[in-house]
């Protein structure tokens, strides 16, 4: 009897462990995620600020504002 409950105490600390990891492998790959969603909305932040730093620029180029 003493081992069978030992045998359910183990199982049930060897379940915990198992939860435990997949919880930290799901944190994980949700850091992960939130941070690669983090790198492209700079890239995009980047790319929209060059946009509108050059164009105004480049068509007082072209029309001749500059001269």
């Amino acid at each position: 009897m003493a081992n069978k409950k030992q045998k359910s105490a183990s199982q049930q600390r060897a379940d915990r462990i198992r939860e435990a990891q997949e919880r930290e492998a799901r944190a994980k790959a949700q850091r992960a995620r939130s941070e690669k969603i983090k790198k492209v909305v700079i890239v995009v932040v980047a790319v929209i600020l060059v946009l509108a730093l050059s164009l105004p620029t480049m068509a007082l180029m072209v029309m001749g504002g500059g001269s």
